[in-house]
C-alpha cells in the first residue's frame, strides 16, 4: 500500500511538471560598449517598445550613473539576423552623485544601483548599501530625452530585514521592484529568514505613502533573489540564483534539514552555482511562489541580475560575472517553445 500511494503520489505530479513551461535560449549580441563588463548591468526594464538596461553605477568607482536603451524592433531584427549590429541611446541619471551624496551623509554607504522600474515617464530605482548600513533607498526620476532626471528630494529609506540576532544580511539589498495597478513592490535579496520575510508595499497614488511603506509576507525562499518582472494578473516572474562561494557568503546556503534544495546546489558534497526562474503570486497579502524554469547548467554560473518579460518569454542580463574569464555582459533572450 505504501509503494502504491508513492506511484499515485508521483503520477499527480506529472501534469504538474508538463505544465512548465519550455524555451529556447538566444544569446544577443550587444555592441562594444554596451557589453563591456564594465558597465556591470543590475537591471532590465520594457517600456515604450524600448529594453533599458541599468548600469550598477558605482560611483564611488568613479563609474558613470546611467542606462541603455535599445529599441525592441531592432533586437527583434537581430533575432533573425545575427550579424545586423544593434543601435542604442546612451541616458545620463542625473543627480545621482547629489542623492549619494545626501546617503553618506545620513552615515550609509552607498555602492550603487540594484533595481529598475518604468512606471510612463517615470524612473523608479533603489540603491544597493554596504553591508553594514542599515538602510536601502528608492530614488524617483524622470525620463527627459536622452537623460534621466532625478529628484533629489525624493530619497526613501528602506530599511534593511536583519537576523534574529540583529545582525545584516552580507551584501544584500533591494534587488527587484515591480508593480501591480498602483502598488509598487520593493524586494529584498534574502528571503531565508524562518518566520519572518517581507516586501515593501508603497501606494503610488499617495505621496506620503512611501514614507510609511507596508510590510508584505514573502513565503521563505532559498538562495538569492535578484531580480523581478510582471506576468499575468497578480503574477511575477523571479529570479532565483545561488553562488557557490563560501566565507561570508555562506549564509546563502540551505539549513541542514532543507534536503530538496541542498540538491539543487550540492554534488558530492561540493557547492555548485545555480540559476533557475520562480513564479511569485501576490494573493492574500502575501507572496508565495513556484519553481517556474531551470537554467541549462553550462549557465548556471552567471550572476543573473535582470529580467524583463517579453512576448512570452525573458530578456535576462548578467552583471559581468560569468564562470570563466574574461567576464562579460551576456544578454540572453529565453524564447518561449510553443
Amino acid at each position: 500500500m505504501k509503494f502504491l500511494f508513492t506511484f499515485l503520489l508521483g503520477c499527480s505530479l506529472l501534469p504538474v511538471f508538463a505544465q512548465q513551461p519550455q524555451f529556447t535560449l538566444r544569446r544577443i549580441t550587444l555592441p562594444k560598449e554596451v557589453a563591456s563588463a564594465d558597465n556591470q548591468f543590475s537591471g532590465l526594464f520594457i517600456s515604450t517598445g524600448t529594453l533599458f538596461l541599468m548600469s550598477e553605477s558605482r560611483l564611488q568607482d568613479h563609474a558613470e550613473g546611467k542606462l541603455y536603451a535599445v529599441s525592441l524592433t531592432d533586437v527583434d531584427r537581430q533575432l533573425t539576423d545575427s550579424t545586423y549590429a544593434l543601435p542604442f541611446q546612451k541616458l545620463s541619471l542625473l543627480n545621482l552623485a547629489v542623492l549619494q551624496a545626501k546617503i553618506n551623509a545620513a552615515g550609509q554607504r552607498y555602492e550603487g544601483l540594484e533595481a529598475l522600474l518604468i512606471d510612463g515617464e517615470v524612473v523608479y530605482l533603489t540603491v544597493e548599501t554596504d553591508t553594514p548600513s542599515p538602510n536601502g533607498y528608492l530614488l524617483k526620476g524622470a525620463l527627459r530625452g536622452d537623460a534621466v532626471v532625478l529628484d533629489t528630494a525624493f530619497c526613501v529609506p528602506l530599511p534593511k530585514p536583519v537576523a534574529a540576532d540583529g545582525s545584516h544580511i552580507y551584501n544584500a539589498g533591494f534587488e527587484a521592484l515591480a508593480k501591480s495597478g498602483k502598488r509598487l513592490f520593493a524586494f529584498f535579496e534574502y528571503n531565508s529568514f524562518p518566520g519572518n520575510n517581507y516586501a515593501y508595499e508603497f501606494n503610488k497614488r499617495q505621496r506620503t505613502s512611501f514614507r510609511t511603506p507596508r510590510k508584505r509576507q514573502v513565503a521563505q525562499l532559498p538562495f538569492r533573489l535578484t531580480d523581478v518582472t510582471a506576468g499575468k494578473k497578480n503574477h511575477f516572474t523571479a529570479i532565483n540564483y545561488f553562488f557557490q562561494g563560501g566565507g561570508d557568503d555562506a549564509v546563502y546556503r540551505t539549513p541542514a534539514g532543507d534536503l530538496d534544495n541542498a540538491k539543487l546546489i550540492q554534488q558530492n558534497g561540493t557547492y555548485r552555482s545555480y540559476s533557475r526562474l520562480l513564479d511569485l503570486e501576490w494573493k492574500g497579502k502575501k507572496f508565495t511562489w513556484r519553481p517556474l524554469w531551470e537554467f541549462p547548467e553550462q549557465y548556471w554560473g552567471y550572476n543573473w541580475e535582470g529580467i524583463a518579460a517579453y512576448r512570452g518569454g525573458y530578456f535576462l542580463v548578467n552583471d559581468k560575472y560569468t564562470p570563466q574569464r574574461p567576464y562579460v555582459t551576456t544578454l540572453i533572450y529565453l524564447q518561449r517553445v510553443p
